[in-house]
């Protein structure tokens, strides 16, 4: 759970001495306001925005809630409270909700079409997020129906090409089953043949990486052959979009990673409208 401290992070950050146009130009007054969408998604980030407009002493009404489905003018949290207040989380909460609704519609769309052809594949997302703001990015894929993956780098063991450039495959997968017997153990391979030895050697999830559809298919029959293919989670990632997505969805694998999920994030429009009381 996303803490408040975490998010007054950001408020700190856009008003460091506060917020001087507002405390220049507005009286002390009370207003009203609402925020409403712009464009049809998912809708995430209003419990974040909600968050920071109750500790500043804002009364919120909340229309819609993350998850749900929205469309152009709905409005989604409605605002009573001091108007400095309000208008110094304004930018702040935009961004929030803007970013993980964006994100939310994203995962949720790229969800359906791989339903559409492999009803047991999921999606996920990597660590390819906005640095400080990984949490919200992380949650954001959660509520389009993603999976989040590894949160950090401590939260699984994942044996890239940079640790396979120091130790061989063999001896990763050794030393990470002697380490635990709790924690699963992936490994990202790029050719048939390394997908077998590490398959041979142990570890509980293959990442094919940069594989083309056709060479997924070469491999995964290839593990199918040797009596593998049961045994091991096949995860894909490296390059897939929206445009190849279907293509690979349609194999015989179980997760699906989209590093372009949060690192290529198109913003969803919201808007925030004031009036006084």
């Amino acid at each position: 759970m996303v803490s408040l401290d975490y998010l007054l992070h950001f408020i700190k950050e856009d008003a460091p001495s506060g917020d001087l146009t507002s405390e220049t130009v507005i009286p002390d007054m009370r207003c009203h306001a609402e925020i409403s969408s712009e464009q049809e998604g998912i809708v995430a980030g209003l419990r974040e925005a909600t968050m920071l407009f109750s500790h500043y002493g804002v009364t919120i009404e909340q229309v819609a809630y993350d998850g749900d489905r929205v469309k152009a003018g709905d409005i989604l949290l409605i605002l009573t409270g001091n108007a400095k207040k309000i208008l110094l989380v304004e930018r702040t909460a935009l961004n929030i909700i803007g970013r993980m609704s964006g994100i939310a519609t994203e995962t949720q769309e790229m969800v359906k079409t791989v339903s559409a052809v492999n009803g047991h594949c999921r999606i996920a997302a990597t660590r390819k997020t906005c640095p400080g703001f990984r949490a919200l990015d992380k949650k954001a894929v959660q509520i389009g129906g993603g999976d989040p993956h590894r949160e950090t780098l401590s939260d699984g063991i994942l044996i890239k090409d940079n640790h396979l450039a120091l130790v061989s495959l063999k001896d990763a997968i050794s030393a990470a089953k002697k380490a635990t017997l709790y924690k699963k153990i992936e490994v990202e391979v790029e050719t048939t043949a390394d997908a077998l030895q590490a398959a041979s050697a142990g570890c509980d999830i293959i990442l094919l990486d940069n594989m083309d559809p056709g060479l997924v298919k070469i491999t995964l029959d290839a593990l199918r052959e040797k009596g593998l293919r049961d045994h091991i989670t096949i995860e894909l990632s490296g390059g897939i979009d929206h445009t190849t997505l279907r293509d690979f969805a349609s194999l015989d694998v179980d997760v699906i990673s989209m590093g372009a999920l949060t690192h290529t994030v198109r913003n969803f429009s919201v808007k925030l409208e004031i009036q006084p009381e």
